[in-house]
């Protein structure tokens, strides 16, 4: 007489909505406490828009002339703020990239793929850490741009308004890092990967310089780019969009915190369908 045993794969219980908020809480909860536990990832991350704000502050403000201000140095510091903040938010990116990339190439994401958890919820609860210290990295931001000469003009709900769609195209990127971290062999790679193409993406825009100053393919570019769009919401919200100033007959120009959001959920609809997909496809 022989027997025969059948291993059955027992779902979790609860709905899979429930689980997978659970789950990505959980996965986000390792990553923020990794996060605490290596502090000069927290600094590194830290110093680069730190030098942006002073940098472009003190070396270009007085020698671009923005249209309502003039060659004003805290006409231009005002103007740049937003900006500055924006491209912050976006190169966060290749540190979502790598940390997966790092994941994966150390096996960490096998364990995960091991354990009866939903799928999408080791990058959703990735792309939630990322969205933390970011929002981290935006406070220490806006202190050191407050002690340059920054300022707003503008009630308090305004703007949080704006840093919140700060925090929205954030998260919106870091879905782009983490399609390009599941896509690559190594965690430089996806450093590479994740920073190459945001120098255009961030220079052809309104971020530093006033768009009319280009040519006019580099304008509809950058009156179209998503970047762009925050970047002028940002300003309007923040009140440091200059007197006079004028804006582009593009749509997103003309509505920037409405196309701003659009942009966004589009983008965060689109890249996390494709990372939970090539997730997947690797798990198999």
């Amino acid at each position: 007489m022989s027997a025969v045993t059948d291993t059955v794969r027992i779902a979790p219980p609860g709905n899979p909505v429930t689980r997978s908020v659970r789950d990505s809480l959980v996965v986000a909860k390792r990553n923020v406490i990794r996060m605490t536990r290596i502090p000069e990832m927290i600094i590194f991350g830290l110093v680069q828009p730190i030098m942006f704000v002073v940098l472009f502050s003190y070396v270009f403000g007085g020698s671009i002339n923005v249209p309502g201000a003039g060659l004003s140095a805290s006409g231009y510091r005002e103007f740049l703020m937003a900006g500055i903040f924006a491209q912050t938010v976006t190169f966060a990116t290749a540190g979502a990239g790598a940390g997966i990339a790092d994941d994966m190439h150390k096996g960490l994401i096998d364990r995960f793929r091991s354990l009866p958890m939903a799928r999408g919820a080791v990058l959703t609860g990735r792309t939630l850490a990322d969205l933390v210290q970011t929002t981290l990295t935006l406070v220490v931001l806006a202190i050191v741009a407050v002690l340059v000469g920054w300022r707003t003009h503008e009630n308090f709900g305004k703007v949080l308004a704006g840093f919140g769609l700060l925090l929205l195209l954030g998260y919106a990127f870091s879905w782009i890092g983490a399609l390009i971290g599941l896509s690559v062999r190594t965690p430089e790679a996806a450093t590479s990967g994740g920073l190459i193409w945001l120098f255009p993406l961030t220079f052809i825009s309104n971020a530093f310089v006033p768009a009319e100053n280009m040519p006019t393919f580099l304008q509809t570019i950058a009156n179209w780019n998503p970047f762009s769009a925050t970047v002028q919401a940002c300003r309007q919200l923040f009140g440091n969009l200059p007197e006079g100033y004028p804006v582009p007959d593009a749509w997103p120009m003309q509505h920037p915190a409405w196309a701003s959001l659009i942009w966004s959920i589009l983008i965060i609809v689109v890249f996390r369908a494709l990372a939970v997909r090539k997730y997947r496809s690797a798990a198999a």
